[in-house]
């Protein structure tokens, strides 16, 4: 069982790999100076629970869904695309339609390299407001940091500027 507050806690599903490494901790350090809890898959390695198992306890005890799309595009022709993150955006949806109880109350932002990138994968997407990072950690701030404000009608928020400056003086 996943402990913490299901009203701070935010699932970020998105990649691990080296490349997008910037962006994931730009992520992690806008939520936490937001004041919410990032939750992720990585932070438990139990041989004895299957990864997919602790995903969808996480979702579960996560009020809130980060979903990057980004890296679910083949890297070169021939290759498998990477389904993983839009498998887990699946799941996500499905707690907050048919779980009931708090999960219904579940927000998600879908992230992406482009706006409209992902319809060429996930057409099923149409109509959905999904914000585009060009790959840049500050656009990935702004969209994460604006949606919060929107989502929850947060107040007195600092701008994505002075998340970007603090993210950068921390980084150092």
């Amino acid at each position: 069982m996943i402990v913490g507050d299901f009203n701070k806690n935010v699932f970020i599903n998105c990649p691990f790999d080296d490349d997008y490494r910037q962006m994931l901790l730009s992520l992690i350090f806008t939520i936490k100076h937001l004041g919410f809890n990032p939750r992720l898959s990585l932070e438990k390695d139990d041989a004895g629970v299957s990864r997919l198992a602790h995903i969808v306890e996480l979702i579960e005890a996560s009020k809130y869904g980060i979903h990057d799309l980004s890296r679910m595009m083949a890297v070169k022709k021939g290759a498998p695309a990477r389904m993983n993150m839009p498998f887990e955006l699946g799941i996500d949806y499905g707690c907050q339609k048919f779980k009931g109880g708090e999960c219904g109350s579940k927000k998600t932002l879908v992230l992406d390299t482009e706006r409209y990138r992902f319809m060429k994968a996930l057409s099923d997407l149409s109509g959905s407001d999904i914000k585009a990072h060009e790959d840049a950690p500050i656009k990935l701030i702004k969209s994460v940091r604006d949606w919060f404000v929107t989502v929850e009608a947060l107040k007195g928020i600092t701008s994505h500027r002075k998340i970007w400056y603090a993210f950068n003086d921390f980084s150092s």
